[in-house]
């Protein structure tokens, strides 16, 4: 028996229990500290005798059906899950039943012996079987306090020791032209640095808190895809890329997985977070807090690339923000490669057959940040985070605030995407981007459409003009029939045709939200507030990506309605190429053939059979004047609104000067306040620094950004004129809305 007790009062738990349990049989007690006590019964015991690990096991008072440690038992200085020696004795006087006795599985000594060796452990037999016999009780625990509380244990031991990591730390040291004795010392410090110290009481501990600083919200969790998700993690560890909207996002997440029966993932995120008291809590609960910037620190990168192929190894599941940092426009932003690019390379080392990435959509009805985000759109400087900071953020989640939808989108296996990149040609390295890019897109295909997004959607696109109920209703029930008709998926609150449920959402987001309700006259009216069209583009734009395929199909009619010619719409498919190169930045779309069929059927949404006859421009326009609704104007212009701020800055600008982009940006803001004020610009959402950011990584893509000579300015100019023509168009189609908007009020 290899016994693991840390107090004279768990010893004799251990002899009492093994007294009453095996009274008849021979054993050997070896306590698992004595490490030469270990190693001589090792030495010395005949034949193949089996190495049975026990400990006992102090449960948390049961409350509420539950037991789990709670913030108060931190703020105490106690640990329910390891009371000191006088609490021990205290528990078995008055509760016995928060003592239990846990039984490892058993292994023969040969068995261990073997595994040692072929292990390329640099330790000794005694510390490997001590290790191996924790492990073993760690499972075992698990079947009695659930699998939520799966925790690494001794991972900076096993991971310093492993064969791998001693092989990566005398490649790098060969490249480097280092000692590999340094340098691995080095590595080992990162990791100490970064890896989770998980405890179950800090798991317990950090739950409770993420339930009250998420105390807003009401969790709405689509059950069915993570009972997919559990099948998979029997199988392969999970990597969950969710969309990142709040600071709240890992808190909702790991109380959905929590009540799913998922173990806490390992949040690999910037340390920025990881202040008092806040960072050792989180740390302790699964947090893995990375240097916000190491891209020339090849010793810290490998120690990261190590520790998440052990987490792989093991089936630890890992979770990351693909986006980088919140979306402050609602949608979701381009993704960042780095992490996703190390992970990649650890699953090519081998040691694991499969990893499984979940795309996660985490959706808010309102969200209290919004409106610091919106301010930093336009230029504000970002809060730090601090004491003070989280204080004022949990005082502000005091108050209702409606649902958070959290889906699952369809997994990704990470061994068959890249083997299909292979054998498509991908390039090294860009294998990386089009597996990010298609996990977005699978993001966006699992987002549900809310109310709050749908009701913004209407408003925004009659810019500074209120409407009645009847009217928004209007907007809403051709729209309700598109999402009906492409099966779209609905949050269970979208019951808009309802007067009832239309204005109690209205009401939602006047009573704190960025519409302004005016009761003062004959009828009630409901209006985008006073710059507030930012915080209503937010809640817009969760949604948006459903509605670009058909904003994109009203600009091939609208271009179509101006062309002369036998068939306007000969050259569609070129126009819609050309439309989804211009939005690749703020988009994500299918892979072209799916994308052709998609825009198929949004044109047989038009003409069912546009197909088979030509089309003339006047057909053309009366298919698009003909349309219950119209999208163009309230999905793409803030989008091109912003391009167009960006291109005419840069056609501003001599081709000779280098370019400073936080400058350049601070230019378009007060380019497009300046357009605003003009009347010039329709979407007060288009000043946003987000979207120039797009923008500009566009013009990069069109080497539009550098420095040049007479050439690159023609080509700026062009650039400018390009996305004029298409602001154009949209004016055309929001035309079209107006109209049909004065004649339903008629």
């Amino acid at each position: 028996m290899l016994e693991f007790a840390s107090t004279a009062t768990e010893r004799e738990v251990l002899e009492d229990w093994l007294r009453r349990a095996r009274p008849k049989e021979d054993r050997v007690s070896v306590l698992a500290g004595d490490r030469q006590g270990l190693a001589a019964a090792l030495a010395g015991e005949a034949g193949d005798p089996q190495v049975t690990p026990v400990r006992v096991a102090w449960l948390p008072r049961e409350r509420g059906g539950a037991r789990a440690a709670r913030v108060s038992d931190l703020l105490a200085l106690r640990n329910p899950r390891r009371p000191r020696e006088a609490e021990q004795r205290r528990i078995l006087r008055t509760e016995g039943d928060r003592c239990r006795v846990v039984v490892g599985e058993p292994a023969p000594v040969s068995d261990l012996r073997s595994r040692f060796e072929n292990g390329g452990d640099d330790g000794e037999l005694a510390e490997f079987v001590s290790r191996q016999g924790a492990l073993a009780l760690e499972r075992a625990e698990r079947s009695l306090i659930g699998t939520q509380y799966k925790v690494p244990r001794f991972v900076s031991e096993e991971l310093s020791a492993s064969r791998q990591f001693r092989a990566a730390v005398a490649a790098l040291a060969r490249r480097l032209g280092r000692p590999a004795g340094e340098l691995g010392r080095e590595a080992a410090v990162a990791i100490d640095e970064m890896v989770a110290s998980q405890s179950r009481t800090a798991i317990d501990v950090w739950g409770q808190f993420g339930r009250w600083l998420s105390r807003a919200y009401t969790v709405d969790v689509d059950e069915s895809g993570f009972d997919r998700l559990g099948e998979l993690n029997r199988s392969y560890p999970l990597v969950f890329l969710p969309s990142h909207r709040s600071y709240l996002d890992p808190l909702v997440l790991r109380t959905a997985l929590h009540e799913q029966g998922f173990p806490p993932n390992h949040v690999l995120g910037g340390i920025n977070v990881g202040f008092w008291p806040i960072g050792p809590v989180a740390r302790r609960s699964g947090y893995v807090f990375i240097r916000r910037s190491f891209k020339d620190d090849e010793v810290y990168k490998l120690a990261l690339r190590e520790y998440m192929a052990y987490l792989m190894r093991k089936r630890f599941n890992l979770e990351w923000y693909i986006e980088g940092g919140r979306s402050r426009t609602g949608k979701l932003r381009p993704p960042r490669y780095g992490l996703l690019a190390y992970l990649v390379e650890a699953f090519r080392q081998g040691g694991v057959d499969d990893v499984q990435l979940v795309p996660v959509s985490i959706v808010y009805d309102q969200l209290y940040e919004v409106g610091a985000m919106a301010a930093e759109e336009r230029g504000a400087k970002k809060a730090a985070e601090g004491v003070r900071w989280l204080v004022g953020y949990g005082r502000a989640q005091g108050r209702r605030l409606g649902e958070v939808h959290v889906r699952v989108g369809e997994p990704l296996s990470l061994r068959e995407t890249l083997a299909e990149d292979s054998t498509a040609g991908a390039r090294r390295g860009n294998d990386v981007e089009k597996v990010a890019f298609e996990v977005c897109f699978r993001i966006g295909r699992a987002t549900p459409i809310t109310a709050t997004s749908l009701v913004t959607l209407a408003l925004l696109g009659v810019e500074d003009r209120a409407l009645t109920l009847a009217e928004i209703g209007g907007i809403l029930r051709p729209l309700l029939d598109y999402v009906d008709r492409r099966e779209l998926p609905m949050t269970g609150d979208v019951r808009l045709r309802s007067m009832e449920v239309l204005q109690r959402t209205l009401d939602v987001l006047s009573s704190s939200g960025p519409v302004r309700r005016f009761a003062e006259g004959a009828e009630t009216v409901w209006g985008i507030a006073p710059d507030r069209h930012l915080e209503a583009a937010f809640y817009r734009n969760a949604a948006v990506h459903f509605f670009v395929n058909r904003a994109i199909t009203e600009l091939l009619l609208a271009r179509a309605a101006d062309v002369q010619a036998a068939d306007v719409l000969a050259d569609a498919w070129e126009e819609a190429l050309r439309l989804r190169d211009l939005l690749k930045f703020d988009f994500f779309f299918a892979r072209k053939r799916e994308y052709s069929e998609e825009i198929r059927s949004e044109m047989a949404f038009f003409d069912p059979g546009w197909e088979d006859r030509p089309t003339n421009s006047d057909s053309a326009r009366a298919m698009l004047s003909a349309a219950p609704f119209h999208l163009a104007h309230r999905v793409l212009r803030p989008f091109l609104e912003a391009y167009l701020v960006v291109a005419d800055c840069l056609a501003a600008r001599g081709p000779g000067e280098e370019l400073d982009k936080p400058a350049f940006v601070r230019d378009c803001i007060g380019l497009g306040r300046q357009y605003q004020l003009q009347r010039r610009l329709h979407s007060p959402e288009s000043v946003s620094k987000e979207l120039f950011d797009s923008a500009l990584r566009l013009a990069a893509n069109r080497s539009l950004v550098g420095t040049g000579g007479p050439e690159l300015s023609e080509r700026r100019r062009a650039f400018a004129e390009e996305i004029r023509t298409e602001v154009q168009r949209v004016d055309f189609v929001r035309e079209l809305a107006l109209r049909g908007l004065e004649g339903a009020a008629r």
